[in-house]
């Protein structure tokens, strides 16, 4: 095996299955654009159709590849800066840095992380500090890979409370057609998820969760069909009667068009129904 994926994409081929294609209750439009120098430029805004809440954000992200540098600037419609510089592989080949920071006006709130992250064969790890107004925060996370076998383990430690508030063991097996995935988080919250590349058109997976003293199981399954090569369907549904639809249609090179819906199986004529909209475009 390469380099094993990082802990929070453990199992993401199965939970790209069950979110990606779907925007239940948004009407969303995302602009992506990106000059010969390099700069890109990303603008998303959305409106909630149950809330009329509208929500937007701009992102502008310049790599000087050269020397390994990424500089991000962010702002969204909370009135939240953010500024982001990352340095890949220049200390050491597969070392990564980054310093993030964000700003509130309105509040005063001030933020900011150290990240560090290395990976090689076999081997993924990750060391994130944390600073805010609740204090100092150190996340960890380490994943070990052999011959498409996984195990990872993600932990929180809060100086301020002098211990640790989060501890999450995960393992499960890869390939390029099936992953398996299971974990166990804080040692209460239990969850597994099969994903299957059935063919080059079709893709299933199949997710499930419980929690420790609690009977109730959450189950779902999911699959994505590719049409042809600018349209597919995606359809999932869980053991709560929610069903899910999307449409996904490119319209031309560089505009995409989403429209999902959610419904409610045990009460069908009753109303309450979620639609989504969504345009996308590339430049």
């Amino acid at each position: 095996m390469a380099v094993p994926p990082t802990y929070v994409d453990l199992g993401k081929s199965a939970r790209d299955v069950f979110t990606k294609g779907y925007g239940f209750g948004l009407i969303k439009l995302d602009l992506k654009t990106k000059s010969e120098n390099g700069l890109e430029f990303t603008s998303t805004g959305s409106a909630n159709t149950e809330t009329s809440k509208v929500a937007g954000s701009l992102e502008t992200k310049y790599k000087w590849s050269e020397h390994g540098l990424t500089f991000t600037e962010k702002w969204n419609t909370d009135n939240t800066l953010g500024t982001e510089i990352t340095l890949e592989d220049q200390l050491a080949k597969g070392l990564k840095l980054t310093f993030d920071s964000s700003f509130s006006p309105n509040t005063g709130k001030k933020s900011g992380k150290i990240k560090t992250g290395y990976k090689c064969d076999h081997i993924n790890l990750g060391c994130d500090v944390h600073y805010d107004i609740n204090g100092t925060a150190i996340h960890g996370a380490g994943v070990v890979g052999y011959e498409g076998w996984l195990a990872g383990y993600q932990m929180t430690f809060e100086a301020g409370r002098n211990r640790i508030t989060q501890s999450n063991f995960a393992v499960g097996y890869k390939t390029d057609e099936f992953q398996l995935h299971t974990n166990v988080n804080d040692g209460t919250e239990f969850g597994g998820s099969i994903y299957q590349k059935v063919n080059d058109q079709l893709e299933t997976a199949v997710n499930l969760a419980w929690t420790a003293g609690n009977s109730n199981t959450r189950f779902g399954i999911a699959a994505k069909y590719q049409i042809d090569a600018d349209a597919s369907f995606s359809a999932k549904v869980n053991n709560s009667s929610l069903v899910g639809l999307g449409y996904t249609q490119t319209l031309k090179p560089g505009i995409k068009l989403t429209l999902s819906a959610l419904l409610d199986g045990k009460n069908i004529n009753a109303g309450g129904h979620k639609l989504g909209l969504g345009l996308e475009f590339q430049a």
